[in-house]
């Protein structure tokens, strides 16, 4: 695997990643995206802007095979410390402050989800649809099930603390060189891989 992502501009759109930001080799950041301090874009990962904005606050994570894209005038937005659980996709919405998209939901254009509130697994979020802050929402299509608790933000609010640490960490991973193999090798690694430093 090689050990960087692909940053691309549209034209004038050009990402603006700061310099705190950690983006996985193999994740694509094209067009008008922002990426602000300690925020982290996971391996496949694909933010697109191409037909308006992506704007991603300070301490996100945005998890491995997450899609974030855009139409026009539905841009998409992640407020501070917003979580992206894996294969997570956000098209078009709107994610205040301290909210968890759980695995593979799906939040439509012009959606808004409130602050602290977490998206369960799978959901679908309709488009248009506003989840109030501090609740757990879930199901498809997705409503309402409860207030959060206590202990749920003991379990969740701590995720953009451990992913910045988790992205500290890879940011100086060492890759191993593309792999040579010849008819006796099982391992995909060739005799004489070694990893780059």
């Amino acid at each position: 695997m090689s050990g960087s992502a692909l940053i691309g501009a549209l034209g004038d759109a050009v990402p603006s990643i700061h310099p705190r930001a950690w983006i996985a080799p193999g994740a694509v950041v094209v067009g008008a995206v922002r990426i602000g301090p300690a925020s982290s874009v996971w391996y496949g990962s694909v933010l697109r802007a191409d037909d308006d904005e992506i704007s991603v606050g300070a301490e996100c994570n945005i998890q491995d095979l997450c899609c974030i894209h855009v139409d026009p005038g539905e841009p998409a937005v992640l407020e501070d410390r917003v979580s992206m659980g894996h294969h997570a996709t956000v098209h078009g919405a709107y994610l205040e402050t301290g909210a968890l998209i759980g695995m593979a939901a799906v939040v439509l254009g012009g959606a808004r989800i409130g602050a602290r509130a977490l998206v369960a697994a799978g959901t679908v979020v309709l488009g248009g649809a506003v989840v109030p802050a501090g609740v757990l929402y879930a199901g498809v299509p997705g409503r309402v099930i409860r207030d959060l608790t206590a202990a749920d933000y003991a379990r969740f609010e701590g995720t953009p603390q451990r992913y910045a640490q988790r992205a500290a960490r890879h940011r100086s991973a060492r890759w191993a060189p593309s792999p040579r193999t010849g008819p006796d090798d099982t391992t995909g690694m060739g005799d004489d891989a070694q990893l780059s430093g």
